[in-house]
């Protein structure tokens, strides 16, 4: 999640109604994009390029976490969705944000199948969380942002969500397990949360030497320090703009 990355169970089980038509969205800023960002497209001339490789490293939260929500809904955007869709297929991904193709918006893709023409494609504009279930599970994540990290992380099994359509109109859905897991990450994207920020301390203490590797490579690649250092991150418990929309 630049896109998710979990194991694929066989059997996925999602309750509750959702569209899975795909949103236009309104004009927007674009990010601050690293060097990492070489492959990009133009979905039209008006419009910022989608990039076709996720963005890596540290940069993420802080662009992120200004990520706008949709107001204007219309067709200029339908390929957006598709696009990042592609994007998401491509680096064998599960899920996908907005944010992480470089463009600011309330918008996340997923499909827990991870294969195109197999599973459910899920298109959320504006997302917001209602209700966590109580009952928590853990699984192993990776993301796309941190190549080749994976860890344990624990997460609601299940979630109400409220989120609007392509023509704007609000609807309420649930999602557990997977998908439910899938779509936590991804929410977590847009508030400018990182995946490693709800790891416990012994685990994230398992994957430090990684992350600052990491960190050390996107500083020789971009020729500046990054922005964010790993010592000087704190875990989050509490996701900015989770709770009713």
């Amino acid at each position: 999640m630049a896109s998710a990355r979990f194991l694929r169970p066989s059997h996925l089980h999602i309750h509750g109604g959702f569209t899975s038509a795909l949103p236009a969205i309104p004009p927007f800023s674009r990010n601050r994009l690293t060097s990492l960002d070489r492959v990009c497209f133009f979905t039209n001339r008006s419009l910022p390029p989608l990039c076709a490789v996720p963005k890596i490293g540290f940069s993420a939260a802080k662009d992120e976490a200004a990520s706008q929500r949709i107001v204007s809904f219309d067709d200029n955007l339908k390929s957006l969705a598709r696009e990042m869709f592609d994007v998401m297929y491509k680096t064998d991904g599960i899920g996908l944000s907005a944010p992480q193709v470089g463009i600011n918006v309330q918008l996340m893709v997923f499909n827990p199948v991870g294969e195109p023409g197999e599973g459910e494609e899920i298109v959320l504009v504006n997302p917001r969380v209602s209700k966590y279930s109580k009952k928590l599970s853990i699984l192993n994540e990776g993301c796309l942002s941190f190549p080749g990290i994976y860890a344990d992380v624990k997460r609601a099994e299940s979630v109400k969500i409220d989120a609007r359509d392509v023509n704007g109109n609000r609807f309420s859905f649930s999602l557990d397990g997977l998908p439910a897991r899938v779509f936590q990450h991804e929410f977590d994207h847009l508030q400018g949360i990182l995946f490693f920020e709800r790891m416990t301390e012994e685990v994230l203490g398992n994957i430090r030497e990684q992350l600052q590797a990491l960190e050390m490579k996107y500083e020789q690649l971009i020729g500046v320090p990054s922005p964010e250092k790993i010592q000087n991150r704190r875990e989050r418990r509490n996701a900015v703009g989770f709770g009713k929309s």
